[in-house]
């Protein structure tokens, strides 16, 4: 298998029907011309991925091409996942500070990672009609994880994606770094800036900024 199968029936319902999707013509071509260019890649939608009785929902922006897009795990062979499960592992989250592929033994604990658009898109940006068109995935991981108390998005649209979700207006609950947001519902959103290449070399995101995240979140869980 070319992806972690969860093992609660409803996700596992969830990540055939992601595997399975094909509703955004522009970003199926890209897949496929990156699998011709890239026979050894996955090029598929990336399914979520975590504890399936999680307490912490970690909410990504998009599979890159060259990460997710070649093993078929959220956050898995780039310089963004190498951040993240590090400070999971930091803070006892993970069973191991690396993700390598589907089926290397990582365990997450207490934590699902899903993401705003399933599919690596041209340039890591999706278009809005292909985030509005996967936000019934994250409704269901969302819905499914009601009771996790703590829900962590990484970056602006990310942020977004979740307060579509919940039915909450972005101008209520403004994305910024270390932001704490209450939601209707009684869950928290945290804010961090996304580990992207760009923000890490650029300086934007440093290594305390994002450790101390992970530690707010994990004190919220205790």
């Amino acid at each position: 298998m070319d992806y972690d199968v969860p093992a609660h029936p409803r996700l596992r319902s969830l990540a055939r029907r992601v595997v399975a999707c094909r509703l955004c013509p522009r970003l199926a071509a890209y897949l496929r011309d990156c699998k011709a260019r890239w026979p050894d890649h996955r090029c598929k939608p990336v399914p979520g991925f975590g504890d399936p009785e999680a307490r912490l929902v970690i909410v990504g922006l998009a599979p890159g091409i060259h990460g997710a897009g070649r093993t078929g795990r959220v956050f898995t062979f780039d310089d963004s996942g190498r951040w993240l499960f590090g400070a999971l592992h930091e803070v006892g989250l993970s069973s191991r500070p690396t993700s390598e592929a589907p089926g290397d033994g990582l365990e997450l604990r207490g934590v699902y990672i899903a993401a705003a658009a399933r599919c690596a898109p041209p340039g890591n940006r999706p278009l809005p009609i292909e985030l509005d068109r996967c936000r019934p995935y994250l409704a269901t991981e969302l819905d499914h994880f009601r009771n996790a108390p703590v829900l962590l998005a990484l970056g602006r649209i990310a942020h977004e994606a979740v307060l579509k979700v919940v039915g909450a207006r972005p101008s209520a609950f403004p994305f910024a770094h270390g932001a704490e947001h209450r939601l209707f519902d009684g869950r928290t959103l945290l804010d961090t800036y996304h580990p992207s290449r760009q923000n890490t070399n650029t300086g934007l995101l440093t290594r305390p900024m994002w450790r101390a995240v992970f530690r707010r979140a994990k004190a919220l869980l205790d």
